[in-house]
């Protein structure tokens, strides 16, 4: 049987953007989704319904413009995410593009502010 401890220590030095991969590529090869389930009954549907709606705790940060003052905004794109100046310099190009996935809120808001003071245009999804 594999080293769990060991495995368990690998996974705690992945990036945010290497354990999304990750995730990723374990969905496609097992043939599942990391997605909770969604219950189908009406009953517990409606049970669900009357309990509060919990607090969003992961964040995508994503980069709607660029903005005026684009080689500033690739410079925080690589600070954030380690990118190189190809791929950071593409991200900021693409409309839509995310630059941190399934990140919690106080990081989320880190970036947005940093992108933002930068010229670009971020939303938080």
């Amino acid at each position: 049987m594999a080293d769990l401890e060991k495995i368990v220590e690998q996974l705690s030095g992945l990036s945010v953007l290497e354990a999304a991969e990750l995730v990723k590529l374990l969905e496609e090869k097992w043939g599942v989704s990391a997605a909770a389930p969604v219950a189908v009954a009406a009953g517990p549907a409606a049970a669900a319904a009357a309990e509060p709606v919990e607090e969003k705790t992961e964040f995508d940060v994503v980069l709607k413009d660029p903005g005026p003052k684009k080689i500033e905004v690739i410079k925080v794109i690589r600070t954030l995410t380690n990118l190189g100046l190809v791929e950071a310099k593409t991200m900021a190009e693409t409309a839509g593009a995310k630059v941190l996935s399934a990140v919690g809120k106080e990081a989320a808001n880190d970036a947005k502010k940093k992108l933002e003071e930068a010229g670009g245009v971020v939303e938080l999804a």
